[in-house]
């Protein structure tokens, strides 16, 4: 007779969070609750003449060598180092001792929706600034300007393969992508390695730093930015009716997940507890979610089976809240779907809305917002809320955070291709 598996209880411990809003954890919870927003005219190291669209939300006076010797950050994109330093701040706040762990169950999943790109577009840059028509010597020494490390800057895999290399982790690793809901991917998969028995700590997240010709170019050709470039700070507005498309945003987000009784053995500080996830997809577009929300409401179903938890003891819901007309739509049906008459009675908040969307990293840094909701009691704002749409009638905690006792919290993500996620957390120790 096949032995039942022993399904182990996962907490997190450590929390890493470099945003638009800050360059630490405590900085971006700050910014987050007090409702600031991280959006502002793009730098000057960005030509943004030729598109529509001149803001974005970017991460300020970031230096790699606080987190990477010299030598190394020069040898990695952007998005390895925001995930360098996410994840150290998160195993630095999780109070590890390295020297008493066993490294082989210890392992890492992080994620990126497009990787290097930054890296790719310099690459190809330096090529064709080397580059002549013709024959003869000019393409041979245009060749030799492109980079010999160029693969593992681009590599999406990169950033999960330095952060073992930093932090020493042998056991699990690898980096699933899935777009603007990698990052909650990523923290799903992790829990259940964890969960199973795989591995006793898990280092998770997301990390995108893709503010760059292709990344700016692409969406706003695409029209899913929104154009406020008269005032920045306001452009991102999920739920509102006056919405006009998402701000891009870039960060990395880190958590360390880690087996109940082994956090308990060490005297380990405890965020909340993981209970459960859904992975879901539309199967019906590359970029459109399904107008009711059928795929997403699939996912936060799933999350609360796996943790047994009824809709009804859902408290808070950290929101994808891209400020997209559709998206938004979507998602509102979706919690209407998944908890039913429940829906009028829980808060919804877009921390999107301070951050702006940070693609693959969003839902590693939005599973780092929801623990700290739940461990502080305080639910975040969505921003910008001013004109109600018909469409959206929920709770979205407009514009001030709210004290409250909160249990039980979602977080969604959704990504291009009809992918769905949401993960289920509840507030230890149980009320």
């Amino acid at each position: 007779m096949k032995k039942q598996l022993k399904l182990r209880r996962v907490v997190i411990t450590g929390i890493g969070l470099l945003t638009p809003l800050g360059n630490s954890t405590e900085e971006s919870w700050n910014g987050v609750i007090n409702g600031n927003s991280g959006a502002a005219t793009l730098s000057s190291d960005i030509d943004h003449s030729g598109f529509s669209v001149h803001f974005g939300c970017q991460i300020k006076d970031f230096d790699p060598c606080n987190w990477l010797d010299p030598r190394t950050s020069r040898r990695v994109d952007r998005f390895t180092q925001y995930a360098v330093a996410a994840s150290k701040m998160a195993f630095n706040d999780s109070a590890l001792d390295t020297a008493a762990l066993n490294p082989e169950r210890c392992g890492t999943v992080f994620a990126s929706g497009i990787g290097g790109i930054l890296s790719v577009e310099e690459q190809l840059r330096k090529y064709l600034q080397n580059y002549a028509d013709g024959s003869g010597e000019r393409p041979r020494k245009a060749a030799k300007k492109i980079s010999p490390f160029s693969v593992p800057l681009l590599m999406v895999n990169a950033a999960s393969g330095q952060i073992a290399i930093e932090l020493g982790l042998r056991g699990i690793n690898y980096a699933p992508v899935s777009a603007c809901s990698s990052g909650a991917h990523a923290a799903g998969l992790a829990f259940r390695h964890v969960q199973t028995g795989e591995a006793d700590i898990m280092l998770a997240g997301g990390s995108e730093a893709g503010i760059g010709i292709m990344g700016l170019g692409g969406f706003s050709s695409m029209k899913a930015l929104s154009r406020r470039n008269e005032a920045p700070e306001r452009a991102s507005r999920p739920f509102d009716r006056e919405r006009d498309g998402f701000v891009q945003g870039e960060g990395a987000g880190a958590v360390v997940l880690e087996e109940l009784e082994h956090a308990l053995n060490r005297g380990a500080r405890i965020y909340a507890e993981v209970l459960g996830y859904g992975f879901t997809d539309d199967a019906r577009h590359i970029t459109t979610p399904c107008p009711d929300g059928s795929g997403l409401a699939r996912a936060m179903t799933a999350a609360l089976a796996m943790g047994e938890v009824p809709p009804a003891a859902v408290d808070y819901i950290n929101a994808h809240g891209t400020s997209t007309e559709l998206n938004d739509l979507a998602e509102t049906a979706a919690i209407h779907g998944a908890l039913g008459a429940a829906a009028r009675r829980v808060a919804v908040s877009s921390t999107k809305s301070c951050t702006g969307h940070m693609l693959g990293a969003a839902g590693g840094v939005e599973v780092g917002f929801t623990a700290l909701a739940l461990q502080n009691g305080l639910i975040p704002p969505t921003i910008n809320y001013e004109n109600p749409d018909p469409g959206c009638d929920l709770d979205y905690t407009p514009n001030h955070a709210v004290k409250r006792d909160l249990n039980y919290a979602l977080t969604n993500s959704c990504g291009f291709g009809g992918h769905n996620v949401s993960i289920l957390l509840g507030h230890y120790p149980e009320r």
